[in-house]
Formats: structure tokens, sequence, C-alpha cells
């Protein structure tokens, strides 16, 4: 099969299951699926316009998490969603400004006395990080347990890595599939895509162009995309050390809003978002400036990421 129909096959087969997600559940029986930007910094920076990187989509009144960079918890408490309700988490890659938060989370969530457990997803290591943080909190772990009668951390969470794309999850409520991108050096970096039974969300995690990533979202209703702006680029180098390597990887490993837009018209998704915003503190750029160059490619709708925005 050559390349184009190889592209045409796996086009029709996301589109087909953006058509089968109803049977998921009966729609009138559920609530509206809603996506909620918690933060749309990228990069491991504090500070700014901007929170660092998370989302969350609320699906049948249940939160899903989809990565989990610092501050996180403070973002789901002023999105209204109580930390105990958390049951799904999801890293698209281990950079920190996608996975710092994520052994917090689940401590915080287990602080409040949760009845759940946490089920996160993610690629190799993203395991191995939980259990370093709560190995890391033994002592105050061991001293909650012991002196104020807590429930035994481990028993609430489960870490899977995953090593491949496809459906890592399916309820009857959603269907969430994970699609590797192109975030070099890392090989292990992923986009996810949540079919529920009114709504398909991609959300791109870190990638340059992926022609991939077109075909994933192929018929999705909202993509949300990361994002890096050039012209102001060199004002954020001027504060690297070694302004030569960021350069490198920023153009190497992300996207301009040009490839942006060319990935949500060759999808053909209704709304394109664009997040993970780089530089995401600076003031001096305007949102007709972030979207400007999507435009040159996508007719669309195009949402450029404020924190605790619900769309």
């Amino acid at each position: 099969m050559n390349t184009r129909r190889a592209f045409l096959a796996a086009a029709a087969g996301y589109a087909a299951a953006a058509l089968l997600a109803p049977s998921l559940g009966m729609a009138q029986e559920r609530k509206d699926t809603r996506l909620i930007l918690l933060g749309n910094k990228g990069g491991p920076t504090l500070g700014g316009l901007r929170a660092n990187f998370s989302m969350l989509l609320v699906i049948a009144g249940v939160p899903y998490v989809v990565d989990c960079g610092y501050g996180t918890s403070r973002q789901l408490i002023k999105a209204g969603v109580a930390l105990e309700d958390i049951r799904h988490v999801f890293l698209t890659h281990l950079h920190s400004d996608h996975s710092l938060e994520l052994g917090p989370l689940i401590y915080n969530a287990w602080a409040t006395d949760r009845k759940f457990q946490i089920d996160a997803f993610g690629p190799p290591g993203t395991q191995r990080m939980a259990l370093s943080f709560m190995e890391s909190m033994q002592f105050d772990i061991r001293t909650r347990m012991d002196d104020e009668g807590k429930s035994d951390i481990r028993r609430q969470f489960s870490v899977t890595d995953f090593h491949a794309g496809g459906v890592i999850l399916q309820n009857a409520d959603v269907r969430v599939s994970a699609c590797r991108v192109r975030h070099p050096p890392i090989e292990q970096a992923y986009a996810y895509r949540f079919d529920s039974h009114d709504r398909s969300v991609v959300i791109s995690g870190d990638t340059a162009h992926s022609p991939e990533l077109a075909v994933f979202a192929t018929g999705a209703d909202i993509l949300v995309h990361e994002c890096l702006y050039l012209p102001a680029m060199e004002k954020l180098l001027q504060q690297s050390s070694d302004s030569r390597r960021l350069r490198e990887h920023l153009l190497a490993s992300h996207s301009t809003p040009e490839q942006a837009g060319q990935t949500a018209s060759q999808a053909g998704v209704g709304t394109l978002v664009l997040s993970h915003l780089v530089p995401g503190g600076d003031p001096d750029i305007t949102d007709a400036q972030w979207a400007a160059g999507a435009r040159k490619h996508f007719n669309g709708r195009i949402i450029v990421g404020r924190d605790l925005q619900e769309i």
C-alpha cells in the first residue's frame, strides 16, 4: 500500500471512530463533554500570563486530566474540580512541564481521603516516576497512615506504561486512543484522542509538524495543538545559557502556528485551539498574532488558549 493510500485508509478509520463514538452510550442520558484549558504555557519556567500546561476533559461527569505541569492541582481547584474526584490521568511525554505534578496530584488527591483509585497512563518511565515520588515521601505517607489512620496510598493509584499507540482506555463513556508524534530527541511522545458520546477531542502534546497527527485527528471536533511563535523566539533565547542549542531544539521539535493550521485543515477539525504556547508568558504577543499564521491554512474556528477557559 503506498503512502497516500495508507493515509486515506487510516483517515477513514478515525473518521469512522468519530461517527461510532455515540454508540459508547446513550447521549440523552449523559452530561455534555467539557474541555477546560487548565494551563497553556509551554516550557518549564514559571510566571507570566499563563500557567504551565495541563488539560482537563469532564466526560459524563468524570474528570480526565491530560498532562500535569507545575500547578495542576491548584488549577483543578480553581476550575471547580474536587481532587477527590480525579479518576484518570494521561501523560503525553515526560518533559517536566508535562509531568512534574503527576506524583503530587496523586498525593494531593490521596490527602482528601478519596474513595476512588486514580488510573494513570503514559509512555515508559511514567510508572517509575510516580513510584519514585511516593518513595521520596515515604516518611510523610507512613506517618499519616499511622498517626491519622489514612489508607495505604499504594492502593489509591495504578500507573500503566504503554509502548505504542492505539486504544489506551475504553469504558461506557469514552474511547481514549494514543498516537506517537514527532518530538525529538524524545521518541516516546504521544497525542491523545477522546471520543465520547457528543465530542471528539484531540490533544497534540509536544510535536513538530507530524502528518500522522492529521490522520489521527481526522473528523475530530476540537484539536488542541501546541504552538511556537517564531518572531518572539529571539527574546526567549536571550534568557538561555546556550541559545544555539535551544534554538535547534525548538525548531526541530515544535510547531509554528502555520503548521498547526495545516494539520487542522488536513484533519478537517471544527475548532483549532492553540495551546502550550512558547513563549507563553510574553504579554506583547496578542491573540491575533498567535492566530494569524494558523489562519493562512485553516478556515475553521481558532481559539488562543487562556487559563481556565472552557470550550
